[in-house]
């Protein structure tokens, strides 16, 4: 499991490196996660594939662009979090709250998904959005 001061540090170099100073792509692949605070966290494009986020607090965090294909994010709260672009590809959000979430163009197994105001598309399907409230 990562402990506080190495994800602070993990994330300060990946902030660096989203703003062009050096840094590092944030590498979590495989990391232990679980019940961690990452609620508004800028993790554009980190790698946490595989990664354990089971219960994780992502409220708010920017995870546009993200590796995420075959993490656990079963009961993580994602409100409000953005998924723009995200792989979510073998991913587990069975339980996960995703109110609020930003899920426009995201890969969820071997589908594109696209969700738009009035209706979303998966694959080649579309379908209202009022059928799922």
């Amino acid at each position: 499991m990562i402990n506080g001061k190495e994800l602070k540090e993990i994330l300060g170099q990946h902030k660096m490196w989203m703003q062009g100073d050096g840094g590092s792509r944030a590498n979590l692949r495989w990391a232990d996660l679980s019940w961690a605070d990452l609620s508004w966290a800028d993790l554009r494009g980190a790698d946490l594939s595989g990664a354990n986020l089971r219960r994780a607090d992502l409220r708010g965090a920017d995870l546009s662009g993200a590796d995420l294909s075959g993490a656990d994010l079963s009961r993580a709260d994602l409100g409000g979090a953005n998924l723009r672009g995200a792989d979510l590809r073998g991913a587990d959000l069975s339980g996960a709250d995703l109110s609020g979430a930003n899920l426009i163009v995201m890969q969820l197994n071997q589908y594109q998904v696209f969700v738009q105001k009035e209706f979303t598309r998966i694959g080649c399907e579309y379908h209202k959005n009022e059928e799922w409230q």
